[in-house]
């Protein structure tokens, strides 16, 4: 009996050491609806802690049409009401004052700003939609957030621009933001933009492009480009377990090519899981 019970808090305690969270991909531009709600449908089976995602919810970029935009998504974002919801600002969701207002109104989070979320994992959000780099004004705080943040947790940083596969692709870690990662123990940093993943890692730190969780693939599709080159609709499971962090991304599998009805997900081989460059 005794054994019994031990097992049983063992597993209790393992199961709340653990950590799990969805990431999703850009929706825009060219969303595909179906393919997005699909994503939401998928992440949300795993029951996930919270979703956040990086950014490009809407296509954005005229003023005039910018609300009734963020107005189409919240009988989706209605549906999956119990699930904490975080945001990230993409160039497709802010350009201008107002829509920044309108960004901030309708995700309830600012452009950029900080979390830890149940003392599990510490999270900084960054706006480089509009940049394209970071600039000084967001690297000073996200070194100064990283300065305060709980220790002995993991530390991401999500932004939705990634400036980040020019130098590591050419084998360099020169760069402010990787100084700032490696000084202050940062586990991750995921971005979007490109609609292809991409993963990547220098000095211990993971880099993603999450890649398209609704976005057009053309791009990449018309260069010949697939699957193997990043090019498909998925998500990302992130599970945090003490210092650990892990990104097993998923790729909707659809019943044949071309066609939006998907009926699931599945993990990327290891390899691919492992370490994919643009190409």
């Amino acid at each position: 009996m005794r054994y019994v019970v031990f097992l049983f808090l063992c597993t209790m305690l393992s199961s709340a050491a653990e950590l799990r969270f969805a990431i999703l991909g850009d929706r825009t531009g060219g969303a595909n609806q179906a393919v997005y709600e699909q994503v939401w449908e998928e992440a949300a089976r795993e029951k996930p802690a919270f979703v956040i995602n990086v950014g490009d919810t809407i296509e954005g970029l005229h003023d005039e049409s910018a609300q009734a935009e963020w107005q189409t998504l919240r009988p989706l974002w209605a549906k999956y009401q119990t699930l904490t919801k975080y945001f990230t600002a993409g160039n497709h969701d802010v350009w201008s004052p107002l829509s920044e207002r309108l960004y901030t109104q309708e995700t309830k989070h600012p452009p950029f700003y900080s979390f830890t979320f149940k003392d599990q994992v510490h999270i900084t959000v960054l706006d480089n939609g509009r940049t394209n780099t970071l600039s000084n004004s967001q690297l000073s705080f996200l070194e100064e957030d990283l300065k305060r943040a709980p220790a002995g947790i993991p530390r991401m940083v999500f932004f939705h621009v990634p400036f980040w596969i020019v130098p590591l692709s050419f084998g360099s870690g020169a760069f402010d933001l990787h100084r700032i990662a490696k000084q202050y123990g940062v586990a991750a940093v995921v971005s979007g933009h490109g609609h292809q993943f991409v993963k990547l890692e220098r000095d211990g730190v993971q880099y993603l492009e999450a890649g398209s969780s609704g976005a057009s693939l053309q791009r990449g599709l018309s260069s010949g480009q697939g699957a193997a080159e990043g090019w498909f609709y998925g998500w990302t499971l992130c599970t945090v377990e003490g210092t650990l962090v892990k990104l097993d991304t998923r790729k909707l599998v659809t019943a044949k090519p071309g066609n939006a009805s998907i009926h699931r997900s599945e993990s990327l081989p290891a390899k691919m899981q492992a370490h994919t460059v643009r190409k």
